[in-house]
């Protein structure tokens, strides 16, 4: 269809995606290479024969790679066959040693899997194509610029044969916000299932195919024709490297195709670069056709057979299955739900709390209390995993009345934090105890002696005559009283 043909016309946008996966493995996809990037790496250090691409040199496939894919077959409910192969994927890129890809083809290790997404409201599945095991090309360090600007560009091969899983969408998506939702949703699902490590950087990057067809050609369920997909110039983003990158990314990519629509040019197929720090994507080159990449079978890898592993490879609850049990199982509102299970170390952190207090304490301080400290600092559970106990202590000594909650959120919580300090050495050092029985009752009479203009307030009906005098004997204690005991023990004597 022609540019002059659908200037006239609304435009939507249809977008699939190809996310690429790092897998969690101690060693790389095809060699005994470690995947593990040591702070002080040097380029091109954690590299052998194989991953290098040398001649003679033979891959060998990582069974922990072939488990890892299986679980995320068995999380996508998706068909794993009973055999899959690996074959040669030729380009040339400065970035992949042998000059082509050792990735699956015809026979993928998974296909025609779903996955289910709340996006406005509504939860919609996601149509998953196919999902494939290959190895991760070198890096490229852009010096001076970015891809289109840079003085030179440096190779870096250590990340060369790192497990990878690409999981390629079918075009379900309509806007770039129905994306992030996705990308985030899958995430979540990888690191339940232990098989992704978010913290790694290049540990998730996103391919991004977008066309715009006109809006009377798709249905009331944003579904198209194929005859409408095939006419529809398709336009690759590729680098993109995180979830607000791919919403930032489509969104200018939209705005673009639809400028250039307006102004009845066509919009090329072609692979585009996303430049973050610009904001915007540049043209790479045209776009490659399945034919261009001449696929042939790897033959140095035999045929591989799967079908025992699916049901021979557990996974464990994920995190949709997670949240509705904890709403059964504990009582808990969606929010909470949503906020207990946004990873597994915080859900399984808040059943550890949770079966040793009562839940709806446990997910006040777990989720608002701790994520929310948390949050504040841009940290997350697993910068505090070693300190879990020192938590739930803390949680005990509310619980059992040896400090007030207002102290233990204001003053323990966020010191523990910020000066790496234990609960009880803080409330040492600041004198934090619970005020005796003794001492809150010297405190009440002394408050209503010095204030008597606030007890006649209180006997007239003033209604915040009483959070004056509360606030008078918190002062009193130090801030060491309860003050919903001291509210409770000021009217009863007041009304005496």
């Amino acid at each position: 269809m022609t540019a002059q043909t659908l200037e006239q016309r609304d435009l939507a946008a249809v977008i699939g995606l190809e996310v690429h996966v790092q897998l969690e493995t101690d060693t790389k996809i095809f060699c005994g290479c470690s995947t593990e990037a040591a702070a002080d790496e040097e380029p091109n250090t954690r590299t052998c024969p194989v991953c290098l691409g040398l001649p003679g040199a033979l891959p060998v496939l990582n069974e922990g790679a072939v488990e890892a894919a299986v679980k995320v077959g068995k999380a996508l409910d998706a068909d794993i066959p009973e055999e899959t192969t690996f074959h040669r994927k030729n380009y040339y890129y400065p970035d992949l040693p042998k000059n082509f890809q050792i990735t699956q083809y015809d026979a993928p290790v998974c296909r025609d899997g779903t996955i289910e997404v709340e996006i406005e409201g509504d939860r919609r599945e996601i149509s998953i194509r196919r999902a494939h095991l290959e190895e991760d090309p070198g890096s490229l360090q852009h010096a001076g610029g970015s891809i289109d600007t840079a003085d030179y560009t440096l190779v870096d091969y250590n990340r060369a044969g790192t497990p990878l899983m690409e999981i390629v969408t079918e075009p379900d998506f309509r806007s770039p916000t129905e994306t992030r939702r996705f990308l985030a949703k899958l995430e979540e699902v990888l690191e339940y299932l232990g098989v992704f490590d978010a913290t790694r950087d290049g540990s998730l990057r996103v391919d991004a195919n977008i066309s715009m067809v006109p809006e009377d050609e798709m249905a009331e369920d944003g579904s198209l024709t194929e005859e409408a997909l095939e006419s529809a110039n398709r336009t690759e983003v590729k680098n993109i490297s995180s979830h607000r990158g791919a919403e930032k990314a489509l969104a200018y990519e939209v705005t673009r195709q639809k400028n250039a629509i307006q102004r009845g040019r066509a919009v090329e197929q072609e692979t585009r670069h996303w430049d973050e720090s610009r904001g915007i994507t540049v043209s790479m080159r045209s776009k490659e056709a399945e034919k261009d990449y001449r696929y042939f079978r790897e033959a140095d890898l035999p045929p591989l057979r799967v079908s025992g592993w699916k049901e021979e490879t557990p996974i464990p609850e994920l995190p949709d299955a997670r949240r509705e049990r904890f709403r059964e199982e504990y009582g808990l509102d969606d929010e909470s739900a949503d906020k207990l299970t946004s990873t597994k170390e915080v859900a399984d952190f808040y059943e550890e709390v949770a079966e040793r207090f009562d839940p709806d304490l446990a997910a006040t301080w777990v989720a608002d209390n701790l994520l929310g400290e948390l949050n504040y600092r841009d940290m997350a559970m697993t910068d505090v995993a070693d300190r879990l106990d020192e938590f739930a202590r803390l949680v005990e000594l509310v619980d059992e009345g040896e400090i007030t909650t207002k102290n233990a959120e204001e003053v323990v919580l966020r010191r523990m934090l910020d000066e790496d300090e234990s609960p009880d050495a803080v409330i040492e050092a600041e004198g934090l105890g619970t005020a005796g029985d003794d001492e809150l009752t010297a405190a009440l009479e002394e408050a209503i002696e010095e204030n008597p203009d606030a007890v006649e307030d209180y006997h007239a009906g003033e209604g915040g005559a009483v959070n004056f005098l509360v606030g008078q004997v918190m002062g009193k204690t130090g801030g060491s009283a309860d003050p919903g005991d001291v509210n409770r023990l000021l009217r009863e004597r007041l009304d005496e």
